[in-house]
């Protein structure tokens, strides 16, 4: 049997097996079938995503994400997934750390009301909000950040919604990682990067945020 005939969810499983990941529980694998039966139809008019085909979502975006939600420390309460695009790695972390309130913050109105819709199909608690990182007020446990347009503007708007305490999670390349900690400034301490499943250059990079940021 090839892989395109096995169900989605099985095949996710057989990748996070592969990753030396933990496999999902049936309904987490089948929610992530249902985010990708409507990621597909809706990447067929709204440009989501430029990976398309089912193998690459599942390998580059699914599994990745996963990968994500499981490094993220322990004792998170709130995440803001900055600049969300099609969802990752919100979307997932939201499935896979259900006890973590996401917000999902994406300044495209059309991928905004994609996120809308995959949060009431999926049936998360996860609010999406379609406006730009610089009119957000509150503060997060963790701000994640992945293939954000303009990353190093993003980053630096991001570092300023992370707690005192709280984290800050960079999904980038090696060669962007250490230019990007810095745009973060000197009140993050990072953790060695954590290279993500079927990559040889696609980083985790997570850095807790030690002290205030100057007024």
């Amino acid at each position: 049997m090839t892989s395109e005939a096995v169900p989605a969810s099985i095949r996710l499983n057989e990748l996070l097996e592969a990753a030396d990941l933990a496999p999902l529980s049936t309904g987490a694998a089948e929610r992530f079938q249902a985010y990708l039966s409507l990621l597909q139809r809706w990447n067929a008019r709204v440009n989501l995503t430029a990976v398309r085909d089912r193998e690459g979502i599942l390998s580059r975006h699914f599994v990745e994400s996963i990968a994500c939600a499981g490094a993220l420390p322990s004792g998170l309460s709130t995440l803001l997934d900055l600049g969300s695009g099609a969802g990752f790695p919100g979307i997932p972390i939201a499935i896979c750390r259900p006890e973590i309130a996401v917000t999902l913050v994406e300044s495209q109105g059309k991928k905004a009301a994609f996120l809308q819709e995959a949060v009431r199909v999926l049936e998360l608690p996860t609010r999406v909000l379609n406006v730009r990182a610089e009119s957000l007020r509150a503060q997060f446990d963790c701000v994640t950040l992945r293939a954000v347009d303009r990353m190093e503007s993003a980053v630096a708007a991001g570092s300023a919604l992370v707690t005192p305490g709280g984290w800050l999670a960079l999904m980038t390349s090696g060669a962007d990682s250490l230019r990007l900690q810095d745009t973060a400034g000197e009140s993050f301490a990072w953790q060695e990067p954590i290279l993500l499943p079927g990559s040889a250059d696609r980083w985790l990079a997570l850095g807790a945020r030690t002290l205030n940021l100057p007024a």
